[in-house]
């Protein structure tokens, strides 16, 4: 069981005071490289995937091992369901999140992720990011990078909509990327005839 201490700790004060999800990235600007560590410690590099694949960044919101966010649990159990999927499209998934290296390597072995989950207890690559933070921890976002290192689609939480649905990466993969869409959302007229 987690104890207090587990919860309130230097990442907890660190995000306490809210700040909106506010990224200053924009569609079609290279993508922010980061290095962080794997839950083996393994370290792993954005750009390494650069002109390889497409790479779906999700950054997910846990308190401790065994605290989630409400909004981000589903959301990654969807994730894991559907992963096969996105890698069927040539693209790779990471997760990034802020719980410490023992807590993340807990939270990768209790629900069995098939995807990287990325350690960044500092939360620099949040904040890299412009994800936000409120009450304890990082904002949960969504970002899809091209296989040339640019950003082409960004989804920052509301409460609306806290994560971008797994059908709407998917749709960016399949359609968006395969034909250079630049990852903007468009709305189409409708024909008054």
């Amino acid at each position: 069981m987690t104890s207090n201490s587990s919860l309130f700790n230097r990442r907890f004060f660190d995000n306490f005071i809210p700040q909106p999800a506010n990224s200053p990235l924009q569609i079609g600007e290279l993508a922010p490289d980061f290095e962080l560590p794997n839950v083996h410690g393994d370290p792993v590099r954005l750009s390494d995937y650069r002109g390889q694949k497409p790479v779906v960044l999700a950054f997910t919101r846990i308190f401790t091992e065994k605290l989630f966010c409400p909004f981000c649990y589903p959301h990654i159990q969807e994730l894991k369901a559907r992963y096969e999927e996105i890698r069927a499209l040539g693209a790779e998934l990471l997760m990034v999140t802020s719980t410490d290296p023992v807590q993340s390597q807990q939270i990768q072995a209790d629900l069995e992720l098939p995807y990287p989950l990325l350690v960044d207890p500092e939360c620099k690559t949040f904040r890299l990011y412009g994800v936000g933070q409120a009450l304890g921890a990082p904002l949960p976002g969504q970002f899809i990078v091209d296989r040339e290192g640019r950003l082409r689609y960004k989804h920052l939480f509301s409460f609306a909509e806290p994560n971008a649905s797994t059908d709407e990466v998917l749709r960016v993969l399949r359609e968006g990327l395969a034909s250079g869409w630049d990852g903007t959302r468009r709305v189409a007229p409708v024909p008054f005839f």
